[in-house]
């Protein structure tokens, strides 16, 4: 049975850290997938809302687990639209959760090694960059496109090793990704966290048989 999180700092050496959903608020990733895009993409073929949906979401699903779920080149030329231009038309819905800021101030002033790792692409890794301060609190940042591997796939885990050494019995990996999480664990990452409270605006995730939090003051360091 999953239980609320409690971390024992004094294990943890690493922490890895999903961005969408865990660090920032699902809500614009969310809008622009479900609502915005399908209208941009029904209004420059001349079709239905609802017609448009279907086809959207048909091509989203036919992809889901793979890294073109999250290439924006990729869907750029699927689709025919400027994804990423059309993604700084919504730029002020980027938000980081409450407390975020507070989290990882104090995991750098714990000398924690803090690496975000994160399943979008370098683009959009950008954007919300430039729209929060939280990049400014990891020794690194990466992007699964720099592998050509989603963290759903295990190989990830050792291509990290490659560029940002880590011992696995001694990191923590805060993601709300279940397939994440199982490949994580799968390759020996000994702790793993689920981030269950995605968007005040999307319903929790189930964290299934992983531990989880809901808000970042509930694993706050002391």
């Amino acid at each position: 049975m999953p239980m609320k999180a409690f971390i024992d700092w004094s294990k943890i050496d690493t922490v890895l850290l999903d961005m969408d959903g865990t660090l920032l608020d699902l809500h614009f990733d969310w809008h622009f997938w479900m609502e915005y895009l399908p209208q941009a993409y029904a209004d420059k073929n001349g079709l239905g809302l609802h017609e448009a949906n279907e086809i959207i979401h048909a091509k989203v699903h036919s992809q889901k687990g793979t890294l073109n779920w999250y290439c924006l080149d990729y869907w750029t030329a699927e689709l025919d639209l400027p994804i990423a231009e059309l993604k700084h038309e919504l730029k002020h819905m980027i938000k980081a959760h409450p407390d975020v800021i507070e989290f990882l101030a104090k995991l750098r002033s714990m000398n924690k090694k803090v690496i975000m790792v994160t399943n979008a692409h370098r683009d959009s890794l950008a954007l919300k960059l430039e729209m929060t301060e939280i990049g400014d609190h990891f020794d690194r940042l990466i992007s699964a496109h720099d592998f050509g591997l989603p963290k759903e796939d295990i190989r990830i885990w050792s291509a990290i090793q490659e560029i940002e050494p880590y011992n696995p019995k001694h990191t923590l990996l805060i993601d709300d990704n279940l397939l994440a999480l199982k490949t994580a664990r799968k390759y020996g990452i000994e702790h793993l966290l689920c981030a269950v409270h995605v968007s005040p605006n999307l319903k929790k995730v189930n964290p299934q048989y992983f531990n989880f939090f809901e808000h970042f003051r509930q694993i706050m360091p002391a």
